[in-house]
């Protein structure tokens, strides 16, 4: 099998397997026990959130485990309009967001929250100004994700909160980073966001584990559950160790060979857009800026044909979201692409494991095997 939808998921590392395997097997105590093998299980348990901390730039006390990405997205939207709701009713997001911002944004519409959803342009970016002219006196939060999930465009996290905060100081700034964490480089203490979500299994870290960065100014900030106080009283419950440690195993690893495998990653994607480009009826779609997302179109060739017969070949590429199954990309749509473009649109996303020859192979069946049904 050649796995080429990374972003959808990705292997989990030798090194998270090892530590989930240990944590089921031997280390397995409740961290909140008294006696010495609970408090072991507490110490494996800071320790990996120092772990995840490193990884993120963050203050070690500031990261807070979630089952996943969804959930820190959640917790984030929700979290805020539960604490700064009475200031105003105003939210600023984009139209291409993840279906776990989106949805939360119709639900607070329905409450009867004013939403402001940013336009990309051409190339899938959010222009800095429409943010600017988005901001109002009554805007309590802005979310906008780091890296789109279907064409690689980074947005420049930094000015945005920077900007945020200068017209609205006391605007909350919350963004997405589940395709930008350990792939492109932050650090949560100077990012400027108030809020950061990451996920595990985006990082070669197992299915089941994320975290929400929550800076020291939010001094304070609403629980996500209650119960017998986990997590700093944030997210109560027992922890779900076997799956934080091998989310902070993967950060530990991944982040020890970030440059090195970023360079590796970028090489590789921009060595394959040469050869694709060079293919008629190929379309490339959007910025591509991260090192590891690209979109891709054959108009024409509907996007389920080319998985399958990609597939019949042994290679896995995704229709777009994973999480947006059935439905025409709204990431395209956005972006203002004709119906035949979006209709034929494909992406293709590597990791630090993905091998020249396997992009290779996929620009062989593409020129061989679905080009020519469109001659």
């Amino acid at each position: 099998m050649i796995y080429l939808d990374n972003s959808a998921t990705t292997k989990p590392c030798t090194e998270a397997v090892e530590a989930m395997t240990l944590a089921l097997t031997e280390g397995w105590g409740n961290p909140s026990a008294l006696y010495g093998f609970g408090i072991d299980a507490a110490h494996a348990l800071r320790n990996a959130r120092n772990q995840v901390a490193a990884a993120l730039g963050a203050e070690h006390d500031r990261v807070f485990f979630t089952s996943g990405g969804t959930e820190a997205d959640n917790w984030a939207i929700f979290g805020t309009v539960k604490r700064f709701g009475k200031r105003g009713r105003h939210i600023i997001t984009t139209a291409m967001e993840h279906p776990a911002i989106l949805n939360c944004m119709k639900e607070l519409e329905a409450q009867g929250f004013a939403v402001t959803y940013l336009q990309p342009d051409s190339l899938g970016r959010i222009p800095l100004d429409s943010l600017k002219t988005a901001l109002r006196k009554d805007t309590i939060l802005v979310s906008i994700m780091m890296v789109n999930n279907e064409t690689g465009a980074v947005m420049p996290i930094d000015k945005m909160a920077k900007l945020t905060h200068r017209i609205c100081p006391d605007a909350v700034f919350h963004t997405d980073a589940v395709q930008g964490f350990l792939k492109i480089p932050f650090q949560a203490k100077t990012l400027g966001a108030d809020l950061i979500s990451v996920s595990s299994h985006k990082v070669h870290g197992p299915k089941g584990a994320g975290a929400l960065y929550i800076s020291p100014r939010l001094k304070s900030f609403p629980a996500l559950l209650l119960g017998g106080g986990q997590e700093g009283g944030y997210r109560s419950g027992t922890e779900g160790t076997p799956a934080i440690f091998g989310f902070a195993a993967a950060c530990a690893a991944v982040h020890a060979g970030l440059k090195e495998d970023t360079q590796k990653e970028r090489k590789l994607l921009e060595d394959f857009i040469e050869v694709v480009s060079g293919l008629d009826g190929i379309r490339i779609n959007g910025a591509h800026d991260a090192p590891h997302i690209l979109s891709l179109a054959i108009p024409g060739v509907p996007t389920q044909n080319t998985i399958n017969i990609l597939q019949d070949h042994g290679i896995c590429v995704s229709a777009g979201s994973a999480c947006a199954k059935g439905h025409r990309s709204h990431v395209m749509t956005a972006m203002n692409l004709p119906p035949e473009v979006i209709d034929g649109s494909f992406r293709v996303s590597i990791s630090r494991e993905t091998k020249a020859e396997e992009l290779q192979l996929l620009a062989q069946v593409l020129r061989d095997e679905i080009l020519p049904r469109v001659r």
